[in-house]
């Protein structure tokens, strides 16, 4: 019920906001003002989404849990979306997403929620597929003019020429 809510109150808001900034400051500078916040939305989901996802490979790398950098990361992709879509109201959640006190007051709102069952970032994930075999190999040049090999190819001797 509360999603149904959501999807039919949000494009009212969106609307009525429209409505009211565009009387406020014409046309015109409202619709700037959605295309620059659709170009910041790109922009940060860009800058922010390198940053999370390169905290996140660190947090693995060592070893330790990823959900704090996973969680913030998500709310700046969260936070990037809502600043694409056209509207005051996403906008203004959009960017209330971007400060770090906000997102960690959803986070922690968030996860009074959920429950975290297990972490396993153990060697199963290190080893390497068994279907690869490591090897060396070399180049053999072979002469044009030598002999077509025989049929019980390659024969030992042909090979280490």
């Amino acid at each position: 019920m509360a999603l149904f809510l959501a999807f039919l109150l949000v494009p009212v808001i969106e609307i009525g906001l429209f409505i009211q900034v565009g009387g406020w400051i014409g046309l015109w500078p409202t619709l700037a003002l959605v295309v620059l916040a659709a170009v910041l939305g790109t922009w940060l989901i860009r800058r922010e989404g390198l940053l999370a996802m390169a905290q996140v490979q660190d947090r693995l790398r060592t070893m330790r849990d990823p959900s704090g950098p996973l969680a913030h990361g998500a709310l700046i992709l969260l936070a990037g979306a809502l600043l694409m879509i056209p509207g005051f109201f996403s906008d203004a959640c959009g960017l209330l997403l971007l400060i770090p006190p906000v997102r960690a007051a959803v986070i922690r709102f968030m996860g009074a929620r959920m429950r975290v069952r297990s972490f396993d970032a153990s060697h199963r994930t290190m080893r390497p597929d068994p279907q690869v075999l490591d090897g060396e190999y070399f180049e053999v040049e072979v002469d044009p003019k030598a002999p077509t090999p025989p049929s019980d190819y390659p024969p030992s001797d042909w090979t280490r020429r």
